[in-house]
């Protein structure tokens, strides 16, 4: 009966605050213009838009075309659509990817599901407020090396562009005062088209719009669980994108929070250090005691986004699972040798708890009622350069 208490409280708390955004905001034609060019519906709340960079039709086509051209990186070997494949809502399936000069990157490649959203970009990194901000990393960065658009290669990809009769009639489309290919150009309009990449329709969202079959029992008790005190997932994945990065038009820019949590995942030194290749957000800013400290990722379509955690070191959403069951991992064997249970910069909010095999497949199987099969086979989503 307390289980049943508590599904059915949790419940109510998000369909009431669904309709308390829905009846809080009175969109203007502007933001009904938004809604429609983001085909966004009526549960999802309106996000936070640069005023900057307007959304637009023609940006976004641009966009689309520019994410998935190999063009786009200095030995035009990979492009954005390299790293993030639609089949697996814009992860790519690899613990961590390879930059086009064959570099291997340090952290796994996050999926793309409502990006839009986020209040900060990356896995850790408290800087990058917008996702113009944050395409400058993969774009442009020299270490480690993504796309390799350094200023020795700069003017060439540019040229690339200029120099193409269809990229001239759609930045001259998209950007009509100067039609001018820049790189500020190409991130506005990569970044508009990464905007529109909207997961709003799993069975989870048919679930809360009323469909109390969308999803199965099991995933009933499972979003119990999820929302309930022994697991405390919705501590760190909450709202409507199951993530506490969160940002919408309503959200006042005083009030946003940048929370980073290390989940006592490594303790290489007994003093709570993560391996020296990739240390967090302490690679930020320095203070140590962010060292092992990452955001944590939207859960939306995650049954696809594996392998987990910032590195892809744990394969499969039951070890995740038991990961936090466990209240950290101990790495007995290789480099990274050490206690993360014990780590004095774990957060409290990860403790050991006992987890049934039942209770661990009833909360997988509402993980996997946030997959969004349209999302994943949208067309306005896919590579325009395969299209016949």
């Amino acid at each position: 009966m307390l289980r049943k208490l508590l599904f059915i409280t949790s419940l109510l708390l998000l369909l009431c605050s669904c309709q308390e955004s829905k009846t809080q905001l009175v969109e203007d034609p502007e933001q009904e213009n938004i809604r429609a060019l983001l085909a966004l519906p009526d549960h999802m709340p309106l996000p936070y838009i640069p005023k900057y960079n307007p959304l637009t039709k023609e940006k976004i086509s641009l966009g689309r075309r520019l994410f998935y051209d190999k063009k786009l990186s200095a030995n035009q070997t990979q492009s954005c659509g390299s790293c993030h494949f639609q089949a697996l809502a814009f992860s790519d399936g690899k613990v961590t990817p390879t930059g086009s000069t064959g570099q291997l990157l340090a952290r796994n490649s996050q999926g793309l599901s409502n990006v839009l959203y986020h209040t900060t970009f990356t896995w850790a990194n408290n800087t990058l407020p917008d996702i113009e901000d944050q395409l400058q990393i993969p774009i442009r960065a020299d270490a480690p090396v993504e796309l390799g658009v350094t200023d020795q290669y700069i003017d060439e990809v540019l040229a690339r562009f200029s120099t193409d009769p269809v990229y001239q009639t759609m930045f001259a489309a998209a950007f009509p005062e100067d039609g001018a290919v820049t790189m500020n150009k190409i991130v506005f309009s990569i970044a508009s088209f990464v905007r529109t990449m909207i997961s709003a329709n799993s069975p989870y969202d048919q679930f809360i719009a009323g469909n109390d079959y969308a999803i199965t029992p099991a995933a009933k008790r499972g979003l119990a669980l999820f929302n309930g005190e022994k697991f405390e997932c919705f501590h760190c994945h909450r709202g409507i994108n199951f993530s506490n990065s969160y940002r919408d038009i309503n959200t006042d820019p005083v009030a946003i929070s940048f929370e980073f949590f290390n989940v006592g995942l490594y303790d290489t030194d007994s003093t709570g250090s993560y391996p020296r290749i990739d240390q967090g957000l302490y690679e930020v800013g320095f203070n140590p005691d962010h060292r092992g400290m990452y955001r944590p990722p939207t859960l939306r379509n995650v049954e696809l986004t594996g392998p987990y955690m910032h590195d892809g070191s744990i394969t499969n959403l039951r070890d995740v699972i038991k990961h936090y069951s466990d209240g950290g991992r101990n790495v007995t064997t290789g480099r990274y040798v050490g206690d993360g249970r014990y780590s004095p910069l774990k957060s409290a909010l990860v403790q050991p708890f006992s987890a049934s095999e039942q209770e661990i497949d009833d909360l997988i199987e509402f993980l996997n009622s946030l997959t969004d099969q349209d999302f994943i086979t949208n067309p306005k989503f896919s590579n325009p350069h395969q299209e016949p």
